[in-house]
């Protein structure tokens, strides 16, 4: 059975479908046959920054309501033969998203994929919690400002409180993603550090991503940007974070920094 991943965060606007494409591509380009899913329903981006959007057909809510079968609403990339994308519907309302629609759908998702990726809406209403409700695995996606960080941390209770492992009485496994990151900035204190954020948030960290137009160029492209620039800064951030969430043991580099994040811990223990 496959493993399902949602990418979430309080706030919008801090790269949740950036980060899904690029998660998502990044493990498909491994071998792994991977689906990504848009929650945002009503206001879907995932199938642009996957260069998609004309290519939609059916989507997440015709499949829930019984207007198509999910073969037929999987979108297979056009670069990674092992990436898939079921869109959101553009003009439907998020109360069509129904519990156990998704729960169904989510089902047989996890039959014939490894992964899972369930892009969030930003918030805490309905669309985000329905696409954290099945999750094994989460990724909190932060910018390292104060509200972005807030929010995240009431997204948290949220992943304790509101999934079907909280039901159980299972833990949920969370990851923070720390993106849009700029070294020099944070040494001005014009953003929070990566140790402040850590601080506050107290969730491992899956990888930071740093600033970068490479970022914006590839959503223009639309494609996701370990596949527009596999070579770029934050390409090699996301590819590494793909890589802990396939369980390897990495190093944490911080953008800017020589020495490694989990370095500068033990040397600040060693102390």
């Amino acid at each position: 059975m496959g493993k399902v991943i949602v990418v979430t965060s309080g706030k919008g606007g801090v790269g949740k479908t950036t980060s899904t494409a690029a998660l998502g591509a990044a493990l498909a380009q491994r071998g792994e046959k991977v689906a990504v899913v848009d929650f945002d329903v009503g206001l879907r981006n995932l199938d642009l920054v996957m260069g998609a959007e004309r290519r939609v057909v059916y989507d997440l809510i015709n499949v829930i309501q019984g207007d198509a079968k999910l073969p037929q609403a999987l979108i297979r990339d056009k670069r990674v033969d092992t990436l898939f994308l079921l869109p959101a519907s553009q003009t439907r309302d998020k109360d069509n998203l129904t519990q156990d629609g998704v729960e169904r759908v989510i089902g047989e998702l996890k039959e014939h994929f490894d992964w899972i990726i369930c892009d969030s809406p930003a918030g805490i209403e309905r669309g985000a919690t329905l696409a954290m409700r099945h999750a094994d695995v989460a990724v909190v996606v932060t910018n390292p400002e104060v509200s972005s960080v807030r929010d995240s941390d009431r997204i948290i209770g949220l992943l304790d409180s509101k999934t079907m492992k909280a039901e159980r009485g299972e833990r949920m496994e969370k990851h923070l993603l720390l993106t849009r990151f700029d070294q020099a900035r944070a040494e001005r204190g014009d953003m929070l550090k990566v140790e402040d954020v850590l601080e506050i948030l107290s969730i491992p960290l899956l990888g930071i991503i740093p600033e970068s137009m490479d970022v914006l160029r590839a959503s223009n492209l639309g494609a996701p940007v370990t596949v527009a620039d596999a070579r770029c800064a934050p390409s090699m951030a996301y590819f590494e974070a793909a890589r802990r969430l396939a369980g390897e043991t990495l190093p944490v580099t911080i953008p800017g920094e020589k020495r490694s994040l989990l370095g500068k811990i033990f040397a600040r223990r060693a102390a």
